[in-house]
């Protein structure tokens, strides 16, 4: 029988629940000099409460907001969860932003006070804290150097702030009084485009996301003692929900990864049962392994053309039994290498942030690794929907909406939203909250339907699709996934909004980047792509990019999606010149 989640009241409420009931046991770990380090349920508690108890002390009132800036880590996490517990609202904002975005921030949120973890994220945050009005405390998890004493706010560090024997009971009955309907936290969405907006996430909201996780992971693989490695941004609400308190839910154990550029060693060695991901890093891991088999010798391409051929069979409906040897002998070679590489006991990487090209979810598919492709945003807690095994993927879909969470679909094929899970509004923006809470509904801005098995199937962003000069609605985003599906193509944006054709900005691979016919190289992949597309999907030119698309010249959002405006603003001229010749 499936095990159900709790109905918790609030999310302190089910932290300090788990905590009671799991005592000494590991909960959260970090590498410290060299070696994996765990805290304890019952230490991490102490910690919380003394936070909160902190916070109250240096004269912060329920209801204030603590902006919190620091690298996916165990402090995050309990900062989070202290915030809560003294009736605050935590504000995260990216690691990346510049002192603009931490001003705007600061100003649109009214934050009282700021967690900062270490020297290099007060660089850009500091500057911010003082064009601030409102921002009186800066709490620093690492010891900060400012240069020159600030009469603009105080400085609190971390250590003292956690220390102590505090009263849990107290904490307790307080957070008895907070309910799923207070604000829980203010996410401020990076957006593909304008000014970052906050997300009113109510406690509801999450618990709700929790709740429905926890119904996906139950019915379809059961739950026990769960492993997460965390390693997308704890301030992306994906993250925030998905890695950090669905966890929590379920009594697992969480792991914050070293770095980006570590990760796969960190995957080998914490061998995690779920992992949150986003599709990039399948599309970099696919390339990876596709890279590591092709230079192994012919017997492992033969292993791998039979594991893709055996994995589409399958996944097509039309299995061959004469295939069953080959599938034994996959498994107990190629299959097993693989999962390996996954630490071996991976249950799920749930997919999420950005849509997934079907191709690269068949391929670790086949490669034995399960792969749930879900959707959502932050406006929804972020999770609406999740692929399931038991209902049957379908990798061009997004699986069915989660439990709580009630879709319908448009007159003009917009994905609507309902349920506890849809946030109360944007902080101090009524406007927008009026544009997309229609009658207790979200409007998503995704273009998409229902298949025959209630499974989301998204075509579009609403405001992404290119409309060319005869009409045609173009999806930029398929073209775009089956550009950097070729191993020549890193990154790429397709553009033709009331053009004739589509052009295309290409970042090409680094080992290719360098080489005198790069142009031919690259002439080659898009006729390969354009081979599958129809006659208005293909690409007709293209130029490369001056770098590739990232976070720090802001050309990507922190959740890797491009930021089309910022790349139209920079490459606008070249590609219109395109059109010209």
């Amino acid at each position: 029988m499936a095990r159900q989640l709790e109905h918790f009241p609030n999310l302190v409420t089910m932290f300090l629940q788990r905590a009671r009931e799991k005592g000494e046991a590991p909960f959260l770990w970090a590498k410290r000099s060299g070696q994996w380090q765990s805290i304890s349920w019952r230490e991490a508690t102490r910690q919380v409460v003394a936070f909160a108890e902190s916070l109250r002390r240096i004269g912060l009132q329920p209801g204030d907001r603590v902006m919190l800036v620091s690298e996916n880590r165990p402090e995050w996490l309990i900062a989070d969860l202290g915030i809560m517990a003294a009736g605050c609202v935590t504000v995260p904002a990216y690691i990346t932003n510049t002192i603009r975005d931490h001003t705007h921030i600061l100003g649109n949120s009214g934050a009282r006070a700021v967690i900062v973890s270490n020297q290099k994220l007060a660089k850009n945050l500091i500057p911010a804290v003082l064009f601030s009005s409102e921002c009186h405390h800066v709490i620093d998890i690492e010891d900060i150097r400012t240069g020159q004493a600030m009469d603009a706010a105080q400085f609190h560090r971390w250590i003292d702030m956690v220390a102590g024997e505090p009263d849990i009971a107290a904490v307790e009955n307080r957070v008895r009084s907070v309910g799923r309907n207070d604000l829980a936290c203010i996410i401020y969405t990076s957006g593909t485009g304008g000014a970052p907006r906050g997300v009113r996430q109510h406690h509801g909201s999450i618990l709700a996301n929790v709740e429905g996780a926890a119904d996906v992971i139950s019915t379809d693989f059961g739950w026990d003692d769960e492993i997460f490695l965390s390693f997308l941004p704890a301030s992306h609400a994906y993250e925030h929900t998905g890695g950090q308190h669905f966890p929590i839910g379920l009594g697992a154990q969480i792991y914050y990864a070293e770095s980006l550029e570590k990760l796969a060693a960190n995957i080998e060695e914490v061998r995690p049962t779920i992992m949150v991901v986003v599709p990039r890093l399948f599309e970099m891991l696919r390339a990876r392994i596709l890279k590591t088999i092709e230079s192994s010798g012919s017997l492992s391409n033969y292993l791998l053309r039979r594991a893709l051929s055996i994995g589409s069979k399958r996944y097509e409906g039309r299995s061959n039994p004469l295939d069953l040897p080959m599938d034994g002998i996959l498994s107990l070679t190629l299959r097993k290498k693989v999962r390996a590489r996954f630490g071996g006991r991976m249950k799920a990487m749930v997919s999420g942030g950005a849509p997934l090209n079907p191709e690269v979810g068949l391929f670790f598919q086949s490669l034995g690794l399960t792969f749930l492709q879900g959707y959502g945003q932050t406006e929804a807690g972020p999770v609406i929907s999740c692929n399931r095994p038991a209902a049957g993927i379908r990798m061009d879909s997004v699986g069915p909406p989660v439990k709580g969470c009630e879709v319908r679909i448009a007159d003009d094929g917009e994905i609507m939203v309902r349920g506890e899970l849809v946030m109360h509004g944007y902080w101090h923006n009524p406007e927008e909250t009026a544009r997309v809470l229609q009658d207790g509904w979200l409007a998503t801005g995704d273009v998409g339907h229902l298949d025959e098995n209630g499974r989301i199937i998204i075509t579009d962003r609403k405001k992404d699709l290119i409309v060319n000069d005869k009409g045609d609605n173009v999806s930029p985003q398929r073209v775009e996934g089956m550009l950097t599906l070729q191993p020549e193509i890193a990154q790429a944006m397709v553009y033709g909004d009331r053009r004739p054709y589509l052009v295309a900005l290409l970042v090409p691979e680094a080992e290719y980047a360098n080489k005198p016919d790069l142009q031919q190289i690259l002439s080659k992949a898009v006729d390969r792509v354009n081979a599958d597309l129809s006659v208005i999907e293909r690409v007709r030119r293209f130029i490369t990019a001056d770098e590739p698309f990232t976070t720090d010249n802001e050309q990507l959002t922190p959740s890797l999606k491009i930021r089309r405006h910022v790349i139209r603003k920079i490459y606008g001229d070249r590609l219109d010149a395109l059109y010209g010749r």
